[in-house]
C-alpha cells in the first residue's frame, strides 16, 4: 500500500513538473499569433510612446510614422484594412516584457536587432526596417564637428537602450573622458538636455532627427556626422512562432521588392495587369506564395494598394516628404546604392 502510495506521489510530481515546464515553454513560446490575431480581428502593435516620423499621436489619438505604417501594412496583409490595427506605446525599459507575455503581437518600435537580445529574450528580428546608427547632439554655439572632440562632455543617455555600451565603448576606445546621465524615460532625457543637466545628446540619429523637432529652437541644435555604431532596426515577434514571423518578415520584404519593381500605391491597379512574371508573382496573379503564407494571393497588393511601397513610406515619414527630411543613405535600394535589399518572390 505505502509502495503504491509513494509511486503515485511520484507520478503525481513527475506530471506537476511537466504541466509547470509545458506553462513556462508557452509563456517563452508561442505558435498560435495568427489564429488569435484573425480571431481578434485586429494586430496589436506595441511602438514608442511619441517619436516624429516614426510613431506619434496626434490630438485626436490618430497614429503615424515609419513604425505605425509597417503595423497597418502588416494588418493590410492580413485583414485588407490597414485600420486593423491597434497600437499599444511602450517605454524602453517594458518593451520586450510585454511582447513576451503576448500583450502585444509585434514590437515596430525603434528596435535594435542584436544577438544578446535575441537569445536572452527568446525573441526573433525577421528583418532590418531602417538601417541606423547612433550619433551625437550638442549646441550649436559648443563650436564642435566631430564626435572626436567631446572629450569631458556630460552626455545624455536613456536607460534600457544599446546607446549606453556605445557611449562608453567611443569614449574609451578614443581615450576621452565623459559623465554619463541616464534616465529610463526619453522624455525625461530629451528635459535633461534641454534643461542644461547634460551638454550632448546621444541616441540613433533618426531619433535625434525625431526628437530635434521637440525643442524649442530646433536650429540651435546640430546632429554631429558621426556614426559611432550599428543600429540595425527591426520589428521583433516571439521565437517558435514561425507562421507569424513569416508574415512579418515577407510584408517589409513585399515593400521592398515593390518599390524595386516600380509598383506604388498609385499604379497598383496597373500591376495588376501586368504580365511580367516579378510583378504577377508579387502582386498574387501568379503562385501562390501568399497562400504558402496563410494569407490570400492578394496579400502584397493589398499592402502597397493600403500603405505602399519602402519608398512611399519612407519619405512621407522620415524623408524629403516630411519635416524630418532624413536622407535615404544606407535605406536606399541596393540598386540605388543603399543596402536594402529583399530576397525575390518566386
Amino acid at each position: 500500500m505505502l509502495k503504491t502510495f509513494r509511486g503515485g506521489l511520484l507520478i503525481g510530481l513527475a506530471v506537476a513538473i511537466a504541466v509547470a515546464a509545458a506553462a513556462i515553454t508557452y509563456e517563452r513560446y508561442d505558435t498560435k499569433t495568427l489564429k488569435r490575431t484573425i480571431k481578434r480581428g485586429e494586430v496589436l502593435c506595441g511602438v514608442n510612446k511619441g517619436l516624429p516620423g516614426f510613431s506619434i499621436p496626434d490630438d485626436k489619438g490618430d497614429w503615424t510614422g515609419f513604425d505605425v505604417d509597417f503595423c497597418r501594412a502588416v494588418a493590410a496583409a492580413i485583414f485588407d484594412d490597414p485600420k486593423k490595427a491597434k497600437f499599444m506605446p511602450l517605454d524602453a525599459n517594458e518593451r520586450f516584457k510585454e511582447l513576451q507575455s503576448r500583450k502585444v503581437d509585434i514590437l515596430s518600435r525603434n528596435t535594435t536587432w542584436s544577438m544578446s537580445r535575441e537569445s536572452n529574450y527568446a525573441l526573433y528580428f525577421p528583418a532590418v526596417a531602417y538601417y541606423d546608427g547612433q550619433g551625437f547632439m550638442l549646441p550649436r554655439s559648443r563650436n564642435i564637428d566631430s564626435a572626436l572632440d567631446l572629450n569631458n562632455s556630460k552626455v545624455c543617455v536613456q536607460e534600457g537602450t544599446t546607446n549606453l555600451l556605445n557611449v562608453a565603448d567611443h569614449f574609451r576606445a578614443n581615450n576621452m573622458k565623459y559623465t554619463e546621465v541616464k534616465l529610463p524615460k526619453l522624455e525625461d532625457v530629451l528635459k535633461a538636455y534641454e534643461g542644461g543637466k547634460c551638454d550632448t545628446f546621444s541616441a540613433d540619429i533618426s531619433q535625434l532627427y525625431a526628437l530635434r523637432l521637440n525643442l524649442i529652437q530646433p536650429s540651435d541644435h546640430v546632429i554631429l556626422p558621426d556614426v559611432i555604431s550599428k543600429e540595425p532596426l527591426a520589428p521583433v515577434v516571439r521565437q517558435r512562432d514561425d507562421d507569424w514571423m513569416m508574415i512579418v518578415k515577407w510584408t517589409l520584404y513585399a515593400m521592398i521588392n515593390a518599390e524595386e519593381l516600380g509598383i506604388t500605391s498609385k499604379n497598383i491597379d496597373e500591376a495588376l495587369k501586368s504580365k511580367k512574371p516579378d510583378v504577377m508573382r508579387l502582386v498574387g496573379t501568379e503562385g501562390a506564395y501568399g497562400e504558402d503564407l496563410g494569407l490570400p494571393k492578394d496579400w502584397a497588393a493589398r499592402i502597397i494598394r493600403h500603405v505602399g511601397n519602402y519608398g512611399e513610406v519612407y519619405e512621407r515619414n522620415v524623408g524629403e516628404g516630411s519635416k524630418l527630411k532624413i536622407p535615404r543613405g544606407l535605406n536606399s535600394l541596393w540598386s540605388n546604392g543603399g543596402i536594402q535589399y529583399a530576397p525575390p518572390i518566386r
